[in-house]
């Protein structure tokens, strides 16, 4: 993607909305125009969909604390995991078409009732409204951290447009093999652009800073969920970002894969993660020498957790509401 003047860019609402006519804004770089109704790979145009934003009290506890995190779920999304827990938004069955305007008052709605942070939730498709609405929002009196919650696969160049309008980062880290990478989500290239991707995201915000009260300020926590039968990948994963961040960033290990279904050519994706699956990489991460770290504790491998993606937060709330699983036909960009 080539940004001439990016931080001009980054700030003016019309350069940022044309960079949807000739898409890149992910790494696929599928070069629909957006603004015209076609769909990028992400499976949206121009026109700005949410599925759902509210308080959410299952992030990192530093993310989470007392009041929640708040988030807002964006519809599409340009890497489309098989095992996808969120599929029915990450295909844009669901979702809200709306506006950087209406977005902006989610953020400082989401403020009003005590989010500990704004937390944007698979949004790289849709990042010229995102820093409208956020620009909006900051003039208008947010003051909450900012949290880019992301699959990790993410264009550097499109992650500069946030550098002074993101806090934190929570990127994933996937994996480690190629061929993995391909099989699961159609992205051989996945570790390197990921890698490359929080890189940019630790050099934008520097080292973890935490308020009085316990809470991440600034910061990257990366996320790894550990899958089926791939504990070496894991181990792997979490070598590179030790040697390369140290205790520059935290590490989240996860556990909570969900089996959706079928998977007949990749069996192990029908089951969970074994208890001694998960220990395997938590051991592993101690005898690395890991320190700054999250790492999950019970069963939390159920898709009550899964939060239902019915509009709710974005729309104000209104008895003709439309529903949320339509998808209207593409009319642009909207403002």
């Amino acid at each position: 993607m080539n940004f001439p003047g990016k931080a001009t860019t980054a700030q003016d609402p019309d350069a940022l909305l044309a960079l949807y006519a000739d898409c890149t804004l992910c790494p696929r770089r599928c070069h629909a125009d957006r603004r015209e109704g076609k769909r990028g790979y992400c499976g949206e145009s121009a026109s700005l969909r949410c599925a759902r934003a509210g308080l959410h009290m299952w992030e990192e506890p530093v993310l989470s604390g007392t009041g929640g995190s708040g988030t807002v779920f964006f519809s599409g999304c340009s890497l489309r995991c098989i095992y996808c827990q969120n599929r029915t938004i990450a295909l844009g069955e669901k979702g809200y078409e709306t506006s950087a305007e209406r977005l902006s008052e989610v953020f400082l709605e989401l403020q009003a009732k005590g989010a500990h942070n704004i937390n944007l939730v698979t949004g790289a498709h849709f990042l010229p409204h995102i820093c409208i609405a956020l620009r909006r929002a900051r003039a208008e009196g947010l003051h909450i951290p900012v949290l880019y919650n992301s699959s990790g696969y993410e264009e550097v160049e499109s992650l500069r447009l946030l550098e002074g309008l993101a806090d934190l980062y929570l990127p994933d880290l996937k994996y480690f093999s190629p061929e993995l990478s391909a099989r699961y989500s159609h992205a051989p290239d996945y570790f390197e652009v990921a890698f490359a991707a929080i890189t940019e995201m630790v050099r934008q915000v520097g080292e973890p800073i935490f308020s009085g009260d316990g809470m991440m300020q600034r910061g990257v926590i990366v996320r790894h969920m550990v899958l089926p039968g791939e504990t070496r990948d894991s181990k792997k994963i979490l070598r590179r970002l030790h040697e390369a961040f140290g205790d520059r960033i935290y590490i989240s290990i996860m556990s909570q894969y969900t089996p959706i279904g079928a998977f007949p050519s990749d069996p192990l994706l029908e089951r969970r993660v074994t208890p001694e699956e998960y220990a395997r990489v938590v051991r592993f991460a101690e005898q690395i020498g890991i320190t700054c770290g999250f790492v999950q504790e019970g069963e939390v491998a159920e898709e009550s957790f899964i939060p239902a993606f019915d509009g709710t937060g974005i729309l104000p709330a209104r008895e003709d509401a439309p529903d949320p699983t339509h998808k209207p036909a593409p009319e642009g960009t909207d403002q």
